[in-house]
């Protein structure tokens, strides 16, 4: 039986690829997704700063997830509609995720940097919700 990562790989369009995990990367990817939420905590930063070190934080959590279990992607969307396979994220979560995504890309590529406190707040919970998550995946398994 295919699994909802096998179902989305036909779907993707070349977005999902399988690809064996490496726990290296998969730990690589956590550690440096725990340095950004936690600079996106600080204070002193501006909130455009601090959101998109969130954005950063999230999809590195996001991809370990899909890392651990044997895809890679490089569209971010993509990456956080797996969620809801990877670590069974409700819509509402990783739909959060997205919007973020789109605001960070206004941001980056058109210069509109619109968001609000209550976005920044949402994005670090959802966040904090998908370390908890990526902390329960445990080691990557051996693939062969």
């Amino acid at each position: 039986m295919a699994s909802p990562l096998d179902k989305l790989l036909k779907v993707s369009k070349g977005g999902l690829k399988p690809e064996a995990p490496s726990q290296s990367e998969f730990d690589g990817l956590v550690q440096s997704a725990r340095r950004k939420r936690q600079d996106a905590l600080l204070d002193g930063l501006s909130e455009e700063s601090r959101f998109d070190l969130a954005c950063n934080a999230a999809h590195s959590f996001a991809l370990a997830a899909l890392r651990w279990h044997g895809y890679r992607s490089d569209n971010r969307v993509l990456v956080f509609q797996a969620l809801a396979h990877t670590v069974g994220f409700a819509s509402s979560q990783w739909r959060v995720l997205d919007r973020c995504h789109t605001k960070r890309n206004l941001a980056e590529y058109e210069g509109n940097f619109d968001v609000d406190s209550q976005l920044l707040r949402e994005l670090d919970a959802v966040t904090q919700d998908l370390e908890r998550a990526v902390a329960t995946l445990g080691p990557v398994r051996n693939q062969g």
